[in-house]
C-alpha cells in the first residue's frame, strides 16, 4: 500500500516562495504519475500540476502556469512542488496524489482519475 506524505507548507507573504514536498513509502514511486491539488476553503479541490513517472512530461493549471514547478526525484521517491510568486488565492490545502505511469487521467478527470493520496499540507499566503 502507498502513503503519501507531503510536508513544507506553511504561513509566507505575498511574492515569497515555498517548496512542498510529498514522501511516498510503502512502494516505490517510479511507475506513478504524481499530480498536486489544492483546496481553499469553501472550493472545490482543484488540480495545480502533473509530472509522468519518468518525469519527461508535465501539465500545469492556467493559474499557476510561470510560477509552480512540479519535479520529482525517484531515487528518494520524492515528488516536490516549487511555489513562486504566491499570491493571496493560491492559499488552501495542498494534496499530492498518484495515478498509474501518465497524467491522463489527471488531464481528463481531475482528482477523480487518482489512486493515492497524501493527507495535505497547509498553505497560507497574507501579510
Amino acid at each position: 500500500q502507498l502513503r503519501l506524505v507531503e510536508s513544507g507548507g506553511g504561513l509566507v507573504q505575498p511574492g515569497g516562495s515555498l517548496r512542498l514536498s510529498c514522501v511516498a513509502s510503502g512502494s516505490t514511486l517510479d511507475g506513478y504519475a504524481i499530480a498536486w491539488f489544492r483546496q481553499a476553503p469553501g472550493k472545490e479541490r482543484e488540480g495545480v500540476g502533473c509530472i509522468n513517472s519518468r518525469g519527461g512530461s508535465t501539465v500545469y493549471a492556467d493559474s499557476v502556469k510561470g510560477r509552480f514547478t512540479v519535479s520529482r526525484d525517484n531515487a528518494k521517491n520524492t515528488a516536490y512542488l516549487h511555489m513562486n510568486s504566491l499570491k493571496p488565492e493560491d492559499t488552501g490545502i495542498y494534496y499530492c496524489a498518484v495515478e498509474t505511469r501518465y497524467c491522463s487521467g489527471y488531464k481528463a478527470v481531475g482528482r477523480h482519475a487518482m489512486d493515492y493520496w497524501g493527507e495535505g499540507t497547509p498553505v497560507t499566503v497574507s501579510l
